[in-house]
């Protein structure tokens, strides 16, 4: 059975391109749902709406989730809210 905290692992391998952190510590992941068939279902968001790193994101994420063997693996992105850097990680980035 997949857990959360493997999702979170496999999350924590995708950098972001333009922040070079992974997209778990920089806040991308809103929720992690796994069915009792191992479907995956991530809610994310990207660092903009017009992100051109964006799809090449969720496409990395997909590819690196595979080796969860899930049943099935759903990525939705939403910008509701937007995404915003958190107090912790502008003290990490020195902004």
């Amino acid at each position: 059975m997949i857990t959360k905290e493997d999702i979170i692992s496999v999350c924590k391998t995708i950098q972001d391109p333009e922040i070079n952190i992974d997209i778990y510590t920089i806040g991308l992941i809103y929720d992690i749902t796994i069915s009792e068939q191992d479907d995956i279902t991530i809610l994310m968001t990207y660092t903009t709406p017009l992100c051109p790193f964006g799809g090449r994101i969720q496409a990395e994420l997909k590819t690196a989730l595979t080796i969860l063997k899930p049943h099935s693996i759903t990525i939705n992105v939403t910008f509701t809210p937007p995404w915003k850097v958190s107090d912790e990680l502008r003290e990490a980035l020195g902004i």
